[in-house]
């Protein structure tokens, strides 16, 4: 690839998972990083968010690859806070090229308190990735430089699970209602040669698949029990990916090498949206 030598990536969702394999990746590039994580709980979740000391790592995971990164704690959920982080980036690296809407959450289990649980997931995962963008957007466009936006979505953004559950329900409302967000934008903001895509990942080995609850679930569909799990595979014999295939496909979308890619929704999927 080209590089991504001088330019900043703001990148949500950055403690751990995909999110910190963003961060790396891209700073093996030559990319600074604008890096916001909640670093806490939500009540409503049933698996822990990532801490602050994730985040720390990330910071010090970016600059053994010889760049910078502002890590900064922000709920994508709240507006303001989230665009004082960015502003502080900002002002650090004066710039920004990337913006990768990272952050996600879902439910794994039964719903307790299902307009909680709806609230909190499309709060996360639909309006906090709206915020990002928003965040961002000004300072995006007034560098003239063109830019990429990826927001990440999932599988269930293209084809639905069969689900009753609260959680799961917003998940693949919100997921499939990026597709229709990152449509606008990349039509509108295409003259400007700032290119907006959705990515699709598969399950991926992160805090949100690899934890008790999750173990829990694998449990009762290995069992034969129905649940947000139940039937899924992916076509190729890959259980999981890993954050750093995400991450590589992340770095090719953002580069240079990419720059006629916008408006598109890419599986990354190891085949499972075509069984």
């Amino acid at each position: 690839m080209a590089g991504l030598q001088g330019r900043v990536a703001f990148i949500t969702g950055a403690a751990r998972g995909q999110g910190r394999a963003h961060a790396i990746r891209l700073a093996q590039e030559g990319a600074d990083i604008i890096g916001v994580d909640i670093c806490a709980d939500i009540p409503s979740m049933t698996y822990p968010n990532a801490s602050e000391a994730d985040l720390q790592e990330t910071e010090q995971l970016v600059e053994k690859q010889g760049r910078r990164m502002v890590a900064m704690k922000a709920d994508v959920r709240d507006y303001h806070e989230l665009r004082a982080a960015f502003e502080k980036g900002y002002r650090e690296f004066g710039r920004v090229d990337i913006v990768i809407a990272n952050a996600g959450i879902i439910r794994l289990g039964e719903e307790e308190d299902f307009l909680t649980e709806w609230q909190d997931v499309i709060g996360t995962n639909l309006t906090g990735v709206f915020h990002t963008v928003r965040a961002a957007l000004p300072e995006l466009r007034a560098g003239g430089r063109g830019g990429s936006i990826v927001l990440t979505s999932s599988t269930a953004g293209l084809k639905a699970t069969p689900s009753l559950n609260a959680s799961g329900s917003a998940y693949t409302a919100a997921k499939r209602g990026l597709v229709g967000l990152m449509q606008g934008l990349a039509g509108y903001l295409a003259p400007e040669w700032i290119r907006v895509n959705t990515i699709h990942p598969t399950g991926v080995a992160s805090g949100m698949t690899m934890n008790p609850a999750m173990s829990a679930l694998m449990e009762q569909a290995a069992a034969g029990g129905q649940n947000a799990i139940s039937g899924m595979q992916n076509a190729l014999p890959l259980p999981i990916l890993q954050p750093e295939d995400i991450a590589n496909a992340v770095a090719f979308l953002v580069s240079d090498e990419a720059k006629f890619i916008t408006g598109t929704a890419w599986p990354l999927d190891a085949g499972f949206t075509i069984r």
